[in-house]
């Protein structure tokens, strides 16, 4: 999480059309144009849907795995080679 967790500001909700909404003000503004949102408990989380131009940008975001990959074939039997 973020440090800006330690910023508050209190907002007003109010109805578009059949939707409640909420103005976020300009100091909390997300990139782009949507957003993920989900409930925990009486929170509401609200992430940025970040957009990647190609494969390489998408998996230079993610964080490196820091847990050994299982040895998914331990106990098998060794494979035979196969004469087409």
């Amino acid at each position: 999480m973020s440090n800006s967790l330690a910023a508050e500001r209190h907002a007003r909700l109010f109805r578009n059309g059949r939707n409640q909404a909420v103005r976020i003000p300009r100091e909390f503004e997300l990139p782009g144009q949507e957003v993920i949102i989900r409930k925990d408990g009486d929170r509401l989380i609200l992430e940025p849907v970040r957009k990647y131009n190609d494969l390489a940008e998408l998996l230079a975001s993610w964080e490196p795995l820091d847990e050994e990959f299982p040895d998914v074939d331990e106990g098998l039997l060794p494979l035979d080679d196969v004469k087409l």
